[in-house]
């Protein structure tokens, strides 16, 4: 019997969302082979008592966001093949601080899951550490690359769906003053910040961006301070890519719009369909959100692994001609959605080719 000391194991239910929406289909290979591979399961459990693991990045699996929509696909997994959540099937444990990434990794190997999950750039370093300390331990990196025949690394062309993201507030704005918080800089942030200030530049040239960092993906209050500084200076449209941070910016545009703005306030979501975060008294100001396939990933790779194909040493790279990145309807208008189209295309075709640093 495997053992299944969880310390740090919360259990919450959710409903499992993991297949994009008006994202096209499932999300393709494009790999790049580091390692040669390793098609082992962990020591070779049977299908009936595989089992897998996520540690969080901060913020938690209900930050609404990223790692809420990685335990989406974890718990979609669960349900496909009669999985119980925390025995011998699935469980999370989560990151309150960076401080815990080392312990919770290492509770998870010590825990004998078939595959570990770490959810974010974060958990880099230590998962690096720990796949060279446990070769026979299976692991899956969102967000980063680890060079290692046991990691499989997943990352995504964030910086295609902001740049969607950017035609979409560039074409909506009435203030031609628009805004962008970031969570930590990082070269994931990186891309979403590049991707959309060249989205707005390419479809509204007179407006202008405000760029601004929160320092964490886990400070709800430090992102309403930021949405209320941009709000106030005349920004009608918000984008995040902030985790947690950004259900402040969602909470100060609610505020101002439940008391009484003058100006039609937006927020643009980030990773999932944030929509419902939107509603306020008199009707949702969710714009529109990018979509990341982080759920789809988790549960796909579940699967290659279960069944004896786990891609060790490889880099699956997830973007919109893949299916793995993409935008809600939300709010948008007909016009505005007809001309994201015809953007998406040419980002598809190599028409266009959208930058993933700042400046770039």
């Amino acid at each position: 019997m495997k053992r299944k000391n969880l310390k740090a194991l919360i259990a919450l239910g959710f409903a499992s969302t993991f297949v994009l929406a008006a994202c096209g289909g499932g999300a393709s290979d494009e790999t790049a082979d580091t390692s040669g591979g390793n098609t082992d399961t962990s020591g070779g459990s049977s299908a009936e008592d595989f089992s897998i693991v996520m540690v969080t990045d901060i913020g938690g699996v209900d930050d609404r966001s990223f790692n809420q929509s990685a335990w989406e696909g974890m718990q979609a997994w669960g349900e496909e093949h009669g999985k119980e959540q925390g025995t011998d099937g699935y469980a999370y444990i989560q990151s309150d601080d960076d401080s815990q990434i080392t312990t919770n990794l290492n509770t998870a190997v010590q825990s004998n899951f078939d595959l570990i999950y770490g959810i974010g750039f974060k958990l880099q370093p230590a998962m690096a550490e720990l796949a060279e300390q446990n070769p026979d331990q299976n692991f899956v990196l969102i967000d980063d690359v680890i060079e290692s025949d046991n990691v499989a690394s997943v990352l995504f062309k964030d910086h295609e769906a902001a740049f969607l993201a950017g035609v979409a507030a560039g074409e909506t704005t009435e203030t031609d003053r628009v805004g962008f918080v970031g969570g930590e800089k990082s070269a994931v942030i990186d891309r979403f910040e590049a991707g959309f200030v060249a989205g707005v530049e390419a479809a509204n040239p007179d407006a202008t961006v405000d760029v601004q960092y929160a320092g964490s993906f886990g400070d709800a209050a430090m992102g309403k301070q930021l949405a209320a500084g941009m709000y106030g200076n005349g920004a009608d449209i918000i984008f995040h890519a902030s985790g947690d941070t950004g259900n402040g910016v969602f909470s100060e545009a609610i505020d101002r719009m439940n008391a009484g703005s003058d100006t039609q306030l937006w927020v643009i979501g980030v990773d999932r369909d944030q929509q419902e975060q939107g509603n306020y008294s008199g009707g949702n100001l969710t714009l529109t959100s990018t979509l990341k396939g982080v759920g789809t990933a988790v549960h796909d790779i579940a699967n290659q692994t279960m069944e004896g194909n786990f891609p060790g040493g490889q880099v699956t790279n997830y973007g919109l001609a893949e299916g793995g990145v993409g935008l809600t309807e939300g709010n948008l208008s007909d016009d505005v959605k007809t001309s994201i189209d015809e953007y998406r295309q040419q980002i598809i075709d190599g028409e266009i080719t959208v930058p993933e640093t700042p400046g770039e």
